[in-house]
């Protein structure tokens, strides 16, 4: 198996970043941001995220922002999407952005349903103003393997197809398991469109000893023949730490690594308690960038950074840092 993990008799590393972290402050008063996926679109920047409720307190009122960047560096929050329905009035979150024909296409997920919560749909010609899908929620799977619920959407164009990476749990809500669905390129990417490619159980289980009891949060991306997804494994703070797999269709995934990719920091580090939930992101000039979120205090705070990717032999490598 190959491995992109630092040799550990190495001195300790930390992952490179382009700047420093950013999470928006306007709903906890504090840096507080999750869940990032980011577009290039009119000319700049655009970073889709989770804010959370307006108070510790208030479990629900998660919502999806946006926030824009004219280097990849600076951002700023420019826009906060509203609740489309009644099903996601308890709050929305984990968006995942592509673009299609020159329109943001933009997959979220309901957010306090439990079992319920399913991926949505909604578009925009500006990036920031949105159209719901009339058939939201447009994706939940089937199967006695899943519990049906579907969180943590990420989508990327291959060919004719779109294809959607999604996050569900057992049918004991114990163990968080990625799967996969594709929707012909160009539908209207509602309910009848989606075709489930995990049917008969997950793209990806946890089976490593880091990752626990949890896959979740894929980001996709594709090359023209192969497939790889990042992903993010164990829950939040357990740590979190982001690992990769790749895949010829889609449908049958393959671990690149025993190791994560992009570990939780050391002691001190702006990422010690969790390296998760990562967003891949192709720039117009073809460098690559691998998005991910972290914290340094069990997730009193959240900021998201980001680390340029370059592949050798097909194999994703982050740059990274001496220690101290």
């Amino acid at each position: 198996m190959p491995t992109s993990a630092p040799d550990p008799a190495a001195a300790p590393q930390t992952v490179r970043l382009l700047g420093a972290p950013w999470g928006d402050t306007s709903r906890r008063g504090r840096p507080y941001a999750k869940d990032p996926s980011v577009i290039r679109f009119g000319g700049r920047y655009l970073l889709y995220c989770s804010l959370p409720s307006a108070s510790d307190d208030e479990p629900e009122g998660w919502s999806v922002g946006i926030a824009e960047s004219d280097d990849l560096v600076t951002w700023r929050t420019v826009a906060v999407l509203p609740s489309f329905g009644e099903y996601d009035r308890s709050g929305a979150a984990a968006p995942g952005a592509v673009v299609i024909d020159g329109r943001v296409h933009l997959f979220f997920q309901t957010y306090g349903r439990g079992r319920e919560d399913s991926i949505c749909h909604a578009v925009s010609d500006d990036g920031l103003t949105f159209t719901p899908n009339p058939e939201n929620p447009v994706f939940r799977p089937t199967g006695e393997w899943t519990c049906g619920r579907a969180i943590d959407a990420d989508l990327v164009v291959a060919d004719d197809w779109l294809l959607l990476g999604w996050v569900t749990r057992d049918p004991t809500m114990t163990t968080q398991l990625l799967g996969t669905a594709r929707a012909p390129l160009g539908s209207a990417y509602g309910r009848d469109d989606w075709e489930q490619l995990s049917v008969d159980g997950p793209a990806l289980a946890p089976e490593l000893p880091w990752e626990q009891d949890c896959i979740e949060a894929p980001a996709l991306r594709w090359d023209g023949e192969t497939f790889t997804v990042f992903y993010a494994g164990a829950y939040n703070n357990q740590p979190q730490q982001i690992g990769w797999a790749t895949s010829p269709d889609g449908r049958t995934w393959t671990r690149g690594s025993d190791e994560p990719l992009v570990p939780a920091g050391p002691e001190g580090a702006w990422n010690r308690s969790e390296s998760g939930h990562p967003g891949f992101f192709r720039d117009e000039d073809g460098r690559e960038y691998l998005f991910f979120q972290g914290n340094p205090d069990d997730g009193h705070t959240w900021c998201i950074a980001a680390t340029e990717l370059t592949f050798v032999d097909g194999v994703p490598v982050v740059q990274t840092d001496p220690v101290g």
